[in-house]
């Protein structure tokens, strides 16, 4: 790719057929010739938020549980919020549109009253340097554009439909793919 995808979605095609990337939504954080780094978006787990990060659970978006954000680091954590406004409040790195990282080691009270959304990622998805690039071209994602609530939605099991449902070409069809393609 000779352009940026950061804040791009990527949607797994019907190809990944298991695995953590299973019909899967990433929301691409960073890209560059140096690589990618994204979230998983639709991978809510058992955990709440405050069996790790106590502070934050009163202030995390529905459903207020850790997300698996992909197979990199799960022994860390990544916040994700939802910033109104040009400014960057104090503990939040903007990346893109109205989305930005906070530091999680910055106290609750001086980040929420900024924000609008918070979700808590356990782990990332990486790419090495033109390792997304391959993928894509071989067929193992869809690049297609995000709206501003996939990354905090209520109801994140059914994003991988809901995403590839609004897109006004042949992807609105995948997304009548069975889970079990001998079902079909």
């Amino acid at each position: 790719m000779d352009h940026d995808l950061s804040g791009s979605l990527l949607v797994s095609t019907p190809q990944i057929e298991e695995g953590v990337f299973h019909r899967c939504v990433v929301l691409l954080l960073h890209h560059d010739a140096e690589g990618a780094q994204g979230v998983v978006l639709n991978r809510p787990m058992d955990a709440r938020v405050d069996a790790v990060l106590p502070d934050w659970q009163p202030h995390a978006t529905t459903p207020a549980v850790l997300f698996e954000g992909g197979p990199v680091g799960l022994d860390s954590a990544l916040g994700l919020v939802t910033v109104p406004g040009d400014a960057e409040p104090m503990g939040v790195k903007k990346l893109f549109g109205g989305i930005g990282l906070v530091d999680l080691d910055t106290p609750p009270a001086i980040v929420i009253p900024e924000v609008a959304g918070l979700r808590i990622f356990a782990g990332y998805s990486g790419w090495s340097p033109g390792q997304l690039e391959e993928e894509i071209r071989s067929g193992s994602w869809f690049v297609v554009e995000a709206e501003s609530r996939d990354a905090f939605t209520d109801t994140p099991q059914g994003l991988w439909q809901r995403v590839l449902r609004r897109q006004r070409d042949h992807l609105a069809f995948v997304a009548t793919f069975p889970v079990d393609p001998e079902m079909n």
